[in-house]
């Protein structure tokens, strides 16, 4: 086949990548609108347990259609480390977007790919070469601008954006070693299903009760939490890691614009700086990989 014709292909793969990364970038964005809009009226735990319960029937039905017998999996012990993990994330996520700037719990979620790689060396045995090096170099750069020690006082949030990122870095792992074996709906599956489980007595300690002014939001949170996951999975099959990375980094604009429009969060320039150090370090890592170079 020619090169011309091989173009157009891959022209409309990157617009499927687009437009499926569109999805997950709105998505994120309105979870984390829904969790600032209800944190007044719930604990993050009852928050994200009404989430998880409205997910499970929205989720079984597309996945009934799209991938019949999505249930199964020889791996259960391996989701249910990555759940632990990843319903700790979620927790001190959620508690973060009511202690910070949107801007700045996002921001902190990016060094989730930097704790990941140390997690790999210390854990997996993962070696180090330049391209990791450079990463973690720039990653913890990033986070020493984003957090600035000594120069300003070392906020409650910020640790518990930072311990967001560490939990979704274990899951991340996790989530690599599941992909070889199960499909994106048996992971999102086993998902809300034990991390329903898991939530149920913490958010039974706190519970108050839930109005029909809150259902909106719990419903918008419900769909999103889904097609967060699913956006980025679609993504990633229509392009490269090297791709998706720089759009998913528009993550950080967009949710700052949301702050400002609606919660009038100024934008610190700091964070982004911080932001983007870890953006590039990522990437130079991913591109390095790529092309098999050390």
């Amino acid at each position: 086949m020619s090169r011309d014709a091989t173009l157009p292909r891959a022209s409309r793969r990157l617009a499927h990548a687009a437009a499926w990364m569109g999805v997950a970038l709105t998505s994120f964005a309105l979870l984390a609108v829904s969790a600032r809009e209800l944190l007044d009226t719930m604990e993050p735990v009852q928050f994200l347990f009404a989430r998880t319960l409205l997910g499970l029937p929205l989720l079984v039905p597309l996945a009934l259609w799209l991938a019949p017998g999505f249930y199964r999996t020889e791996r259960l012990r391996l989701h249910l480390l990555r759940n632990i993990f990843h319903y700790g994330g979620q927790v001190c996520w959620i508690t973060a977007i009511g202690m910070l700037p949107l801007a700045l719990v996002f921001a902190l979620e990016f060094t989730t790919p930097v704790w990941a790689a140390v997690l790999a060396l210390l854990f997996l045995g993962e070696r180090l070469n330049r391209a990791r090096v450079a990463a973690l170099a720039l990653g913890v750069a990033g986070v020493l601008v984003i957090t600035r020690p000594g120069a300003q006082p070392l906020d409650l949030g910020v640790l518990i954006g930072l311990a967001a990122a560490v939990g979704f870095a274990v899951s991340l792992t996790a989530t690599k070693g599941l992909t070889r074996y199960d499909g994106v709906f048996t992971i999102l599956f086993w998902m809300l299903a034990m991390q329903l489980l898991i939530g149920l007595v913490p958010a039974l300690l706190v519970w108050q009760p839930v109005t029909w002014a809150d259902a909106p939001w719990l419903l918008v949170a419900a769909a999103t939490g889904i097609s967060a996951h699913l956006g980025i999975a679609k993504a990633f099959q229509h392009a490269d890691a090297t791709v998706v990375l720089p759009m998913d980094f528009l993550r950080l604009p967009l949710i700052a614009l949301v702050g400002a429009l609606f919660y009038g969060e100024g934008l610190d320039p700091w964070v982004i700086a911080g932001a983007a150090l870890i953006f590039i370090g990522n990437e130079y890592s991913l591109r390095r990989e790529r092309r098999g170079l050390a």
